[in-house]
């Protein structure tokens, strides 16, 4: 067993595993969004990985390819490589997410 741990980004990330295997690159972490906090702060995020994700605690609602969500614990999401997206946590507490970012070459 491997036990890692790399360290925050400037996005509030804990990325806990960076594999790069065959024609598949995986990056598995953390994050916890704080009530009324908006990510990213300001415009859309994307990326050129699939990202897979599981509400732990609390909820989001955001926008996904231009389609409003909301999700909450238990919920998991799945946002295409490319697509544009935002979210804000609307509740009264902290939302922790476990995500993988995969990437195919």
């Amino acid at each position: 067993m491997e036990v890692n741990k790399y360290g925050f980004d400037n996005n509030g990330l804990l990325t806990l595993f960076e594999e790069k295997y065959n024609d598949i690159d995986v990056r598995f972490g953390t994050v916890t969004i704080l009530s009324g906090e908006r990510v990213p702060k300001k415009g859309l995020s994307k990326h050129e990985e699939n990202e897979y994700s599981i509400i732990i605690k609390g909820e989001i609602e955001g926008e996904s390819g231009g389609t409003p969500f909301r999700v909450s614990e238990s919920h998991a999401t799945f946002i295409p490589a490319g697509e544009q997206h935002w979210a804000i946590n609307s509740g009264e507490e902290p939302c922790k997410i476990v995500w993988a970012l995969v990437k195919e070459k």
